[in-house]
Order: structure tokens, then sequence, then C-alpha cells
């Protein structure tokens, strides 16, 4: 098992680490059906000589495939490949908590709070708090939502 580690933001690692790793900190392993495992596997590229040590709050498995990339040869990824992939997990960890957001709100009757606190609690996540997740969701949904305002007119 080859690994590299990558710096993320710290809510990024312990969304990580939670759904991934059962909120246990150490390599994470992505399963291939997963969108970031391909992400990961096509940004892999040829260790430079002059390349410092890995540094980073998350440690990466590297995928390994049957055909393609060795990762004893393809297994560094680059600063672009970082932010890559870093990118593709906030995208993935605001998608999954608006989804949830929205369905406990609309077919359960959960409110969002609640909601915040579950996510929070079963991914392990300590280093934001409830209400940036709260505003960041209320963000979006006016953004998404947008209410048209139809001009009234006057009647005569």
């Amino acid at each position: 098992m080859v690994t590299t580690r990558i710096e993320i933001k710290e809510h990024l690692a312990e969304y990580i680490y939670g759904k991934y790793n059962d909120c246990m900190i150490g390599p994470v392993s992505f399963p291939s059906k997963e969108d970031i495992y391909h992400v990961i596997y096509d940004l892999l590229e040829k260790r430079p000589a002059v390349c410092p040590s890995d540094n980073g709050n998350v440690e990466l498995v590297i995928p390994e495939r049957k055909l393609g990339k060795t990762p004893e040869t393809y297994n560094y990824l680059g600063i672009r490949s970082c932010r890559i992939i870093s990118q593709k997990i906030e995208t993935s960890f605001w998608a999954e908590l608006h989804d949830l957001l929205d369905e406990n709100k609309h077919q359960y009757g959960i409110q969002y709070i609640e909601t915040v606190a579950y996510f929070m609690r079963k991914y392990g996540i300590q280093s934001i708090s409830e209400d940036a997740l709260l505003k960041n969701y209320y963000r979006w949904r006016d953004k998404v939502r947008k209410k048209s305002r139809r001009r009234q007119y006057a009647k005569q």
C-alpha cells in the first residue's frame, strides 16, 4: 500500500476521515466506485527528482489497478492536483449536506439545526460551527431557488 499526503481544509479532512475511515486517523482508501478515486488516479504523476517529502493533514492511499499506472512509480500529487482534489472533496461535502438538509426538512419535518448537528456527529466534524454550515445552506438555497418578484400593475 503506497500513500501520499495532501493539505486540505480541516473540516474537509474530518469529513473524509469520518466518511471513509470511521472517524479514525490513518490512511484513507477511497472505494473504486467513487468519483474521487478516479480523479486521484488521473492526477497521479511520477515523483520529481528534487521533490520534498509529502506533508499535509490527510493521508491518501494511492489507487492501484491491474493495468495502468503503478503506485510505486506514479505516486506524486502536485500543488494543482491537491487543489483539484480539495475542490472535489468540498463539492461532495456541500452536496451531501444540502441534500440531507432538504430531505430531512421536506420529507420528515426535521429542523435544519438538528440535521446539521446530526451531520457533524456522524462524521466527527468539530472544526467548523453549525452556524457556518447553516449559513452556507441558506446562501445556496437563496441562489438556487430565487423567488421571482412580479411587478404589481395598478388597475385602471
